[in-house]
């Protein structure tokens, strides 16, 4: 890799904010990002995710109102002699609906940029081969967004991959965070996984003898360096009850960012679910309890069209009924429940993909992908030694599964660099 490219951009897979009611201070974050990028000249190009997709507008909408951002879509963006698409995510329900045509182009490459959980990748809904079969333009890489795990494969000739998640969303995810570098150069696609520092996260097990409480796990906690981290405490043994409040309230008065409790002594295996760490979505537990209750394909799509779709509050009322009506034409069977608990994923109910995590921080925490395209001097790549000639066009994507794909053979025009 050269350390001075001539064409860059940053682009995200979506999940911008892993809420979808980001706080003050993180849309503050985000502004101040894309302005620094938009201040080197470095575009920042995005798409929609399933965490952002909502009745309303999008905040993405926003940023490119304000000459921040470009939403990506069927019409290419050019960057240097690399066209890029966007895909954002859509509705299992709804993907019948897709018809995958995009605006022609002349770039001599171009690139996919979507969101949701596509095969061969773990926890998968959605058919890469089915987009790249009905899609009128052939694409030289696929970069996505939304499982937190990176990973790289072919799919018909064709790049793909999940960079993972640019920041821990719960406490399974212990592997290191970071995004990816893509570089488009002649008939070459090269995938390059780097990674970032991240907030950290401090795992402390507390085993009670008889008669010890709540004194022995202060002075395990303090045993640690909780500053700025997030402190997740695992309780066994034999000891006195101790209250999760009071074990949490010490560790953040130890300087944890947050922190969590979890009683293996008290709390159900089943129940406890890996004692992961949520940053508050709604939205997450609501589709966790969805596919508990088994719903039908039906009763899934009426849900998204009153809580994520962008029809208007005042006709969702007519939305909701046209849209059973139709399905019940289709199939009568449309209101049988479902066998396995439902049928929506949201990123981040699996573990991997994603998950409960406030990765709202700076220019988009979590969830996201990020892709870089060159233009000047790039500071993710001051390492690498070359000149300004000739120099590859490279693209940079950042998101989010568990064990890799099998690994692509390397005599295929690309490389996977150090891709990790």
């Amino acid at each position: 890799m050269r350390d001075v490219y001539k064409r860059q951009a940053v682009v995200h897979a979506g999940d911008l904010y892993h809420d979808r009611r980001p706080e003050l201070p993180d849309l503050l974050g985000t502004l101040s990002a894309l302005r620094r990028l938009d201040d080197a000249g470095i575009p920042f190009l995005a798409i929609v995710g399933n965490h952002e997709s909502t009745r309303g507008g999008q905040w993405l909408d926003l940023f490119e109102r304000l000459g921040l951002a470009t939403r990506l879509g069927d019409d290419p963006a050019l960057v240097g002699d690399v066209a890029f698409y966007g895909l954002d995510h859509v509705p299992r329900s709804r993907r019948d609906e897709l018809d995958y045509q995009f605006e022609p182009h002349d770039a001599a490459h171009t690139a996919l940029v979507g969101h949701g959980l596509f095969t061969p990748f773990a926890h998968a809904d959605w058919e890469t081969e089915t987009v790249l079969e009905e899609s009128n333009v052939e694409f030289d890489a696929v970069l996505l967004g939304d499982n937190h795990v990176a990973d790289v494969t072919t799919v018909d000739d064709t790049w793909v991959t999940y960079c993972g998640s640019t920041e821990r969303a719960s406490a399974s995810e212990r592997d290191p965070r970071g995004y990816n570098l893509v570089t488009f150069e002649d008939d070459t696609v090269d995938i390059r996984h780097r990674t970032l520092e991240t907030r950290p996260f401090a795992f402390i097990t507390v085993d009670l003898a008889e008669g010890e409480g709540i004194e022995r796990v202060r002075q395990r906690v303090r045993e640690f360096d909780l500053e700025d981290a997030v402190a997740i405490v695992e309780l066994t043994g034999d000891g006195e009850s101790v209250t999760p409040a009071a074990v949490e309230t010490f560790a953040v008065e130890q300087g944890a960012l947050v922190a969590r409790v979890t009683d293996r002594r008290e709390v159900d295996t089943e129940a406890e679910q890996l004692a992961d760490v949520s940053f508050a979505d709604p939205d997450d537990a609501v589709n966790d309890r969805l596919r508990e209750m088994g719903l039908s394909s039906a009763a899934l799509d009426v849900d998204e069209t009153v809580r994520a779709s962008k029809t208007a509050d005042s006709n969702v009322r007519d939305e909701v009924r046209e849209r059973v009506t139709t399905l019940l034409s289709d199939d009568p069977n449309a209101l049988v429940a479902a066998d396995d608990g439902g049928d929506e994923s949201d990123a981040g109910d699996t573990g991997q993909p994603d998950e409960s995590a406030d990765e709202s921080e700076g220019a988009g925490d979590e969830g996201e992908s990020e892709a870089v395209e060159d233009e000047g001097e790039s500071e993710a790549a001051k390492d690498e030694p070359g000149s300004d000639e000739d120099e590859p066009e490279t693209a940079e994507t950042e998101t989010e599964d568990d064990s890799p794909p099998e690994q692509p053979k390397a005599a295929q025009d690309s490389s996977l660099g150090d891709f990790a």
